[in-house]
């Protein structure tokens, strides 16, 4: 018998229909012997529609307020997830953030959990029920209901599964795993079984939309295995987990992410403390801030440059409007126009001649490089936003990644994946 958490994503439960197919599979896993804790997104699009509402009455809404609005997306699903399982006879409970004891620190919209208190879970659990967490959100030390940012529900599943000492905690979505890159760009892309949470960590943070990045610190940090599966096929998805001993391929994955902007700051004065001002007021206006380059000097005048996602541009530009004349800087250019074109592997800690490959393979592509960042296991490249997907597909190619078939979605009822795995068993 196996303690499992189960998170299922905002496309899992968007319907009355798919969410009694989410508890039709909760069922089989406790038909199969599982004891299951479920986490749970919001149904569907909830949260954006939320969010427009909130804007609909008060274009600035203050933090605290849209906190409590966005968590109440989680507190349908998981109800209404609950009373589907009461339905087929299975005795379940519904708990919001708060009742399931995830205590978070108290920055509203992107709050950190700090503990999570287990006992109603576990004793959910001794009783014999069937414990529906919503996820995304937690409540604060003054009593206040936090959210933890967009994806927050991946990391509410794996703080539960910590708390409570799961043995694995499954992220079900709308795909069935890791794969070396989007298989919607490039159809031979390898479905992943393993992948060390370096690399995972590495894919997050620059474009791959599976797993939330925090959720996967949090997994590294408290040594929570994740298996990253899909919520409508019984196929194994890929396992998130300490790095195998096992010699690794040079290249596990190829991300891109077009949501970001280059912004560069003009000729500003190649003088010590500048680039100190400059970068400790964005991050004051919590800039999340990427990849930094800085030009060689020219006339005692440099220009500095970073990427930043979208969303924080105009936190960027208050900030920096803040220092420009302290500064005296020329002025400000931003590229929306730009992707990020991400190569993550251990292996590249031991393979020399590895940007050498990723450049000249740009470069026989007539693919243009605008900026260049690395770390021991990743490789980025900024390029012209159009470019995106053709580099990806190169790229790929080249470094060996490409499958012998092409990738095809399949989709099983509730009732196939129920008898599949107790045929498994």
């Amino acid at each position: 018998m196996s303690l499992i958490v189960a998170k299922f994503g905002g496309t899992s439960v968007a319907s009355p229909e798919r969410i009694k197919n989410v508890a039709k599979r909760l069922a089989a896993m406790r038909d199969a012997g599982d004891q299951v804790v479920a986490v749970v997104s919001a149904m569907g699009k909830t949260t954006d529609e939320l969010m427009g509402l909130a804007a609909a009455v008060n274009a600035n809404p203050p933090a605290r307020e849209l906190d409590r609005l966005l968590s109440t997306g989680e507190q349908v699903s998981m109800t209404l997830l609950a009373l589907a399982l009461e339905a087929m006879g299975y005795p379940a409970i519904s708990f919001t953030g708060r009742q399931a004891g995830i205590e978070t620190n108290g920055t509203h919209n992107k709050a950190k959990i700090v503990k999570v208190h287990n006992e109603r879970i576990l004793k959910a659990l001794d009783e014999g029920r069937i414990p529906v967490v919503a996820g995304f959100q937690g409540i604060d030390a003054n009593g206040d209901i936090t959210t933890l940012g967009r994806g927050g529900s991946d990391t509410t599943a794996v703080a539960v599964a910590w708390g409570i000492g799961a043995d694995v905690c499954e992220i079900n979505s709308d795909v069935d795993g890791v794969y070396t890159t989007d298989p919607r760009v490039c159809p031979r892309a390898r479905k992943l079984d393993a992948v060390s949470y370096d690399e995972m960590l590495e894919l997050s943070s620059v474009g791959s939309g599976v797993l939330q990045s925090r959720a996967v610190e949090f997994a590294k940090k408290w040594g929570v295995v994740i298996h990253s599966r899909s919520a409508f096929s019984d196929k194994e998805g890929t396992y998130v987990k300490e790095e195998s001993p096992v010699e690794q391929a040079v290249i596990t994955g190829i991300a891109h992410d077009t949501s970001e902007m280059k912004v560069t700051i003009r000729h500003v004065p190649d003088t010590t403390g500048v680039a100190a001002k400059v970068f400790s007021a964005l991050a004051g206006n919590m800039v999340n801030m990427d990849m930094i380059i800085q030009n060689t000097s020219l006339d005692g005048a440099t220009d500095i440059s970073f990427t930043c996602p979208a969303s924080d541009l105009p936190r960027a530009k208050e900030a920096l409007a803040g220092v420009m004349d302290e500064i005296g800087a020329a002025g400000i250019d931003v590229d929306e126009d730009v992707a990020k074109v991400s190569l993550v592997g251990t292996g590249m800690k031991s393979t020399p001649g590895v940007s050498a490959k990723a450049f000249r393979t740009m470069g026989e592509n007539n693919i243009n490089i605008l900026a260049i960042s690395t770390s021991p296991i990743r490789l980025s490249m900024v390029i012209e936003a159009h470019e995106a997907q053709r580099a990806v597909q190169v790229l790929h190619t080249a470094f060996d990644l490409d499958a012998d078939s092409v990738f095809e979605e399949t989709q099983l009822s509730a009732e196939e994946i129920a008898d599949k795995m107790k045929k498994g068993r």
